[in-house]
């Protein structure tokens, strides 16, 4: 039987070629197109589920981490690939907590594409090679790439201050992240002060300017 695989992504270039190139096997089959974390959860919900969900982390400026987290309680044996523009190094660990099965990068080829795609579905975590050595090493924090990469916090940001924080750093007001998180106003001063205490910044302009410096690096 074909593995029935969701492709939810909201760029619609991008969603379109992964059909494509999903359609083109053998052995698999798109069982739906989803732009947004809301369809995600609710096509997922319906019988039969999909074998797999191929997860943008970034579905608009929804909290990937909450999305799957979200599927994962819906469906505790739901697999999610999940597919980023963003450096591996800096998401997949958390990516890998939150319950889902395997990242990759939208700039590898179509083949490794698929090869994350069986690998995930044969039961496997997908991670390159790169990934693996650096998620095995114990002075994972110390590598330079990540030094650079990771917000320098202690103790360390939650998943959802790090989601915060780049919600600021995209440009997003106080009102508008409270809005794509479904939040207060206050939660999320709340979530600005912990921040500002953790990255030990003196204030909200700090945060800002820090934060919007954080996101042009990682891109």
């Amino acid at each position: 039987m074909k593995k029935r695989i969701l492709v939810a992504e909201d760029h619609p270039i991008t969603r379109s070629g992964i059909v494509q190139l999903l359609k083109q096997e053998p052995d698999l089959r798109v069982c739906g197109e989803v732009d947004n974390r809301g369809d995600t959860i609710l096509a997922v919900d319906r019988d039969p589920p999909p074998d797999l969900v191929f997860l943008d982390l970034m579905l608009g400026h929804a909290d990937g981490l909450e999305t799957i987290k979200q599927l994962r309680a819906i469906r505790p044996g739901i697999l999610i690939l999940v597919v980023s523009a963003q450096e591996e190094w800096l998401h997949a660990e958390r990516v890998l907590r939150a319950g889902a099965s395997g990242y990759i990068m939208k700039t590898e080829p179509n083949a490794e594409l698929l090869a994350a795609v069986r690998a995930v579905l044969r039961g496997e975590i997908y991670l390159s090679a790169r990934m693996r050595v650096l998620l095995t090493d114990r002075g994972l924090i110390s590598h330079p790439c990540l030094a650079m990469l990771v917000p320098q916090a202690d103790p360390p940001l939650s998943d959802r201050e790090f989601h915060v924080y780049r919600l600021i750093g995209i440009g997003l007001s106080t009102k508008q992240i409270a809005t794509e998180l479904h939040l207060g106003g206050k939660t999320i001063e709340t979530y600005k002060e912990h921040l500002k205490i953790k990255l030990r910044l003196a204030n909200a302009e700090e945060l800002k300017r820090e934060a919007k410096a954080w996101v042009v690096k990682t891109r």
